[in-house]
């Protein structure tokens, strides 16, 4: 028998099966997965540049680093809505809560936001 000839009982190969595979999108839920790890992570970064600066200000960092400015900055851009909820007299207080608050609201929501997606 040569290598050319087919095998009794086999079918022969067909292409268009191939092609129709590759056009349809695997049903694994891959999409969503990494969707739900972008949201999750991005939350879990804006929690950290929050909880950061909160530590950086609690621990009188020098606010002319470049460094300190930049997470100072990253920070008011992220709580500019719970800005001044609360007006302690004690600053440390009012840095902890005020930008503590979005920290703790990021995480929730994008966490659950995260399992939400996860699950379609």
């Amino acid at each position: 028998m040569s290598n050319f000839e087919p095998v009794p009982g086999n079918q022969q190969y067909d292409h268009s099966q191939v092609r129709n595979h590759r056009q349809e999108r695997p049903r694994d839920g891959s999409v969503a997965r990494r969707a739900a790890l972008a949201i999750h992570t991005i939350a879990d970064v804006a929690a950290v540049f929050l909880g950061l600066w909160i530590l950086l200000y609690l621990l009188e960092a020098n606010q002319a680093n470049v460094f300190v400015e930049f997470v100072e900055g990253t920070a008011d851009w992220l709580a500019w809505w719970s800005q001044d909820i609360f007006t302690m007299d004690t600053e440390g207080l009012r840095v902890l809560l005020n930008y503590g608050l979005p920290a703790v609201i990021y995480l929730l929501i994008g966490h659950g936001v995260a399992v939400r997606v996860r699950h379609l």
